[in-house]
């Protein structure tokens, strides 16, 4: 006898619980033959009372008997059993199901799997009484209710495969093949119907030691991933051969497979959102009765929903284990200005229909947001989605969802409730955990009366409210909540005055700052070679270095002025990226980064920095890229980066006017350059030394003459 056994075996003489048991066994041990009555007993049934004994008259008579004993007759015929256990087995599942029937005030149909679930029970050979109690804790904690056709727990099951493998389900969506057609028998028997009779006991055996009902959704939710390449190969074929391969799946599971399939099943479990499974118990499980199913409040959710309190709760980086969530606050800037989470970026929704070319840059600049967030320990990979909680202005962020969902992304959900849960959920310390709350401006506060509300409970908070639009500017004291104070900076981007966020500026810089302030003026004129050189430096100390505040400009794109012809036929063939930078003499640091233009579009790049120039490849395919970017050090006459954004660094190039006093832009590169602090140091000390050296000469050419 094995330890695991051993440690059963005396668990159960101390009349162990179901909690001791999994402590033993930890969801990654089956039971031993021998024990496995004992242990479902111990696991399934707490109050063992002889309830069929006591209560079953022996009368069959339900409406539909006959067609119940022929059912259980033909299911016999197909054991393998001799006669006479034939005869004992029937005998107990025709009265199982026939005392079920009339105990709950339940209807008999062949279609319901009774009989699959039934059978491995029986195979315990337990006395009556015994294997009916199996069979009702059975049904009530473990098989969903609402489990025939259009029946909830198909909802779900599909928001599960959307949430963790879009791409497969839009396969299955688009050949009409809905959950219920290949899935029923995997949720009315837990698997019975499909699988071997040893791969069963084994499965049940983790199932129950589990104590997770939810558990059948993830394991079937395996089931396909497991084999998601094979039914996305099939989508051309004919529905009817997709639905019985997929039907037939379990079939093939065997029972060295069974620890390995139950781990990934508890995996993709911890991978979902606790707060849509909590949500779902209540309603997909319980004691099976005919009355009528509570209101299916999933049958048109567009993705899955999360509660505020999981998504707060979770966004501390010392919850392990949880959810961890990438907000994407999808209101009006309007509202958004108005209060919202620190954590929070802001997609405008409005975008979308009014400025496509503007939110596709957003996007763009969403997901690298989230990468930086995640590499920082800031946040997850999982998407939440908020909308304003108002069906007329909702309908736009449900869009974005399913956008977001049209290009197969993983882990994308919604927040219930909107923006009016998280104002609620923070109630009276909304104005210390809210981002530039405005009561006089926030909907909610306006919609539900807070502001009076809070003000009548303490007359003190009405002359701070007062002062409120004064203090903003300043940052917000957590007092009581600080449940977002280890987010990384990149994810608090935004300004007081919101008015234009990350990918705007990226792709409008001209209106990118305060729409008090007039862009600078810009004269489009290259610095030629005639230019008086002694003028062209005069004052020169305040122009290198960092501006956070500097306006910028809209001129940008690829130049190639500086180029002879040579080097920009050159720049249309292909180069090895490192070799190339290899072979650099004059080599000082290269940089990944991002070349931004424009238009708002970014590529992959490679920014070099020589002691004479930079240089900008572009990457295009297996190590391979191309020149777009070509410029002397001392055209740079302002490095520049947003306050609120110092990885979006701005190289502007130009001259100063023929007096010396006014300095000419003549055209600027953008880069989003990760850690961009160490790079423009380096771009610093370089430039700085390239103009003292031409200062120096300059001054020695005018003490000749």
């Amino acid at each position: 006898m094995d330890v695991i056994s051993l440690q059963l075996e005396t668990a159960l003489l101390d009349d162990c619980t179901v909690n001791e048991i999994y402590a033993i066994c930890k969801g990654k041990h089956t039971f031993p033959d021998f024990l496995r009555a004992d242990l479902w007993l111990c696991c399934l049934v707490n109050n063992k009372t002889d309830v069929l004994s006591r209560l079953f008259d022996e009368i069959y008579d339900l409406e539909n008997q006959k067609q119940l004993r022929q059912d259980c007759q033909n299911f016999i015929d197909t054991l393998g059993n001799e006669e006479v256990d034939k005869i004992s087995v029937l005998s107990d599942l025709e009265s199982i199901l026939t005392f079920y029937c009339k105990h709950r005030n339940l209807k008999y149909d062949s279609n319901n799997g009774w009989i699959e679930t039934l059978m491995p029970i029986l195979s315990l050979k337990l006395k009556r009484t015994d294997t009916y109690n199996i069979f009702e804790a059975i049904r009530d904690t473990y098989i969903p209710k609402d489990n025939m056709k259009h029946g909830n727990v198909y909802h779900v099951f599909r928001l599960l495969i959307l949430y963790h493998d879009p791409e497969l389900c839009a396969v299955l969506d688009t050949c009409k093949i809905t959950p219920e057609m290949y899935s029923m028998n995997w949720f009315q028997t837990l698997f019975a119907s499909t699988c071997q009779l040893s791969v069963v006991l084994l499965i049940w055996d983790i199932y129950f030691q589990q104590s997770d009902p939810f558990l059948v959704f993830f394991l079937s939710l395996i089931m396909l991933v497991n084999r998601r390449d094979e039914i996305i190969a099939m989508r051309k074929e004919d529905k009817a051969t997709i639905i019985k391969f997929l039907n037939n799946m379990p079939c093939e599971l065997e029972a060295d497979d069974v620890i390995d399939f139950c781990s990934l099943a508890q995996y993709y479990s911890s991978r979902t959102p606790s707060s849509f499974k909590s949500e779902m118990l209540n309603q997909l499980f319980g004691t099976q009765t005919n009355d009528a199913c509570e209101t299916n409040i999933v049958s048109q959710a567009l993705c899955l929903p999360v509660s505020v309190y999981e998504l707060i709760e979770n966004s501390s980086e010392s919850k392990e284990g949880a959810v961890r969530f990438f907000l994407v606050d999808c209101r009006p800037v309007d509202q958004y200005n108005a209060g919202h989470l620190a954590t929070a970026f802001h997609l405008d929704a409005n975008l979308m229909l009014t400025e496509p070319a503007s939110f596709q840059t957003a996007v763009q600049g969403l997901l690298r947001a989230q990468k930086s967030a995640i590499d920082a320990n800031a946040s997850g990979e999982h998407l939440c989605f908020l909308g304003s909680g108002r069906i007329e202005e909702d309908s736009i962020t449900h869009m974005i969802v399913a956008f977001f969902l049209q290009k197969s992304m993983q882990y994308v959900s919604i927040l219930s409730g909107g923006f009016a849960a998280i104002h609620d959920y923070f109630g009276d310390g909304m104005f210390d955990c809210l981002e530039d709350h405005d009561f006089t401006r926030c909907l909610v506060c306006q919609g539900n009366g807070a502001v009076n509300r809070i003000m009548s409970r303490n007359p003190a908070t009405s002359s701070s409210m007062q002062q409120q639009q004064q203090r903003q500017q300043a940052p917000p004291q957590h007092k009581q909540f600080d449940l977002f104070s280890k987010l990384s900076s990149v994810m608090k981007t935004k300004t007081s005055d919101v008015k234009k966020s990350l990918f705007d500026y990226i792709a409008n810089p001209a209106h990118s700052s305060s729409g008090q302030q007039k862009p600078e003026e810009i004269t489009e004129k290259h610095v030629s070679m005639s230019e008086k050189n002694g003028k062209r430096y005069r004052n020169l100390a305040p122009v290198f270095g960092f501006d956070e505040e500097e306006p910028s400009s809209g001129i940008g794109g690829v130049d190639t002025t500086d180029y002879t012809e040579d080097e920009a036929e050159s720049n249309k063939d292909r180069i090895n990226i490192q070799d190339y930078i290899r072979s650099i003499p004059d080599l000082v640091q290269s940089f990944k980064c991002q070349e931004v233009q424009i238009n708002g579009a970014m590529f992959d790049s490679y920014l070099i920095l020589t002691k004479k120039r930079i240089e900008v490849i572009r990457e295009l395919d297996s190590g391979m890229g191309k020149i777009s970017i070509k410029r002397p050090l001392s055209n740079i006459v302002k490095i520049t980066a947003k306050k609120r954004f110092r990885d979006l660094i701005t190289f502007k190039y130009g001259a100063h006017d023929e007096n010396g006093e006014n300095l000419i832009i003549t055209d600027m590169d953008r880069f989003l350059i990760p850690n961009s602090q160490e790079a423009t140091k380096k771009f610093n000390l370089i430039i700085e030394y390239i103009r003292n050296s031409i200062v120096k000469k300059i001054a020695r050419n005018n003490d000749r003459v």
